[in-house]
């Protein structure tokens, strides 16, 4: 069983340790999931992996934008801005 090298030429991790992580990716990714009976190659899960990373973070930068709308509109002496507060803590 081969290892891989860091620059230093220590060991880091496994062939097989390297499986089981791609495998472990494959399982966290909706669009791999959903083709579980098709093993994915190690290159199209990294793949796979960073495209959804990418979508995530457009999500959340949506959101924020959508939440700081939303509070710019709201008057914060209003029951509405207490909850949203709550909500967000």
């Amino acid at each position: 069983m081969s290892g891989r090298r860091s620059g230093s030429g220590v060991s880091s991790i496994s062939d097989d340790q390297i499986t089981h992580l791609v495998s472990k990716l494959q399982q966290l990714i909706p669009e791999l999931c959903a083709r579980r009976s098709h093993k994915a190659s190690a290159s199209k899960v990294l793949q796979e992996t960073c495209d959804y990373i990418r979508n995530l973070h457009k999500e959340v930068e949506d959101l924020s934008d959508r939440l700081s709308q939303l509070l710019a509109s709201i008057d914060t002496d209003k029951d509405q801005a207490a909850i949203v507060r709550s909500l967000l803590m």
